[in-house]
């Protein structure tokens, strides 16, 4: 399984992609972000995404999406931007017919470090180590990307699963 997981941010927006599947060893495709700046047009800024976006698509190919879920934060207008740059994301894979996934920051931490409380040095530790890499991806929006991957690797894989026991199921009993 290929994921392009994505950290959502008009400043920055962490891009990462990770082959592999549960059990066996994760493979680093691409890791990058793409910088936007702060006194740009929201409009070009979100253009910018977009075309990094659909560049990453047709270049790596990935089988899901992950996006960061944006929730609430004390800063309105962080939130705001965190919530359109995953709506760009979300679109350009669906434009492609990718199935886009979210998790939260506490899913991804488990998923990653095995607490929901990890903090973000913990989080790229895990990931330089999961991905074999000799040194922590910079900046942390890049690390986070790659966990979100990894995080949809194997939990995706776990739910696809899951989701196929109950289809069948149902079928079972009609």
């Amino acid at each position: 399984m290929r994921v392009l997981g994505v950290d959502p941010g008009l400043t920055r927006c962490g891009l990462g992609v990770v082959e592999g599947s549960p059990g066996r060893p994760l493979n680093l495709v691409a890791v990058d972000v793409v910088r936007t700046p702060a006194d740009a047009e929201l409009g070009h800024r979100l253009l910018a995404i977009e075309t990094a976006l659909e560049e990453w698509l047709t270049r790596y190919r990935p089988d899901t999406v992950a996006v960061e879920r944006v929730f609430s934060q004390h800063n309105v207008r962080t939130v705001m931007g965190t919530a359109q740059a995953s709506g760009v994301a979300t679109l350009v894979a669906a434009r492609r017919g990718i199935p886009v996934v979210t998790h939260t920051p506490s899913e991804v931490k488990a998923a990653v470090s095995g607490s929901g409380k990890a903090d973000k040095t913990q989080v790229a530790f895990m990931v330089t180590r999961l991905l074999r890499l000799d040194a922590q991806p910079k900046p942390a929006d890049a690390s986070d990307a790659l966990a979100l991957a990894i995080c949809q690797v194997w939990r995706g894989a776990a739910q696809n699963r899951l989701q196929a026991a109950v289809a069948a199921a149902g079928r079972g009993r009609r």
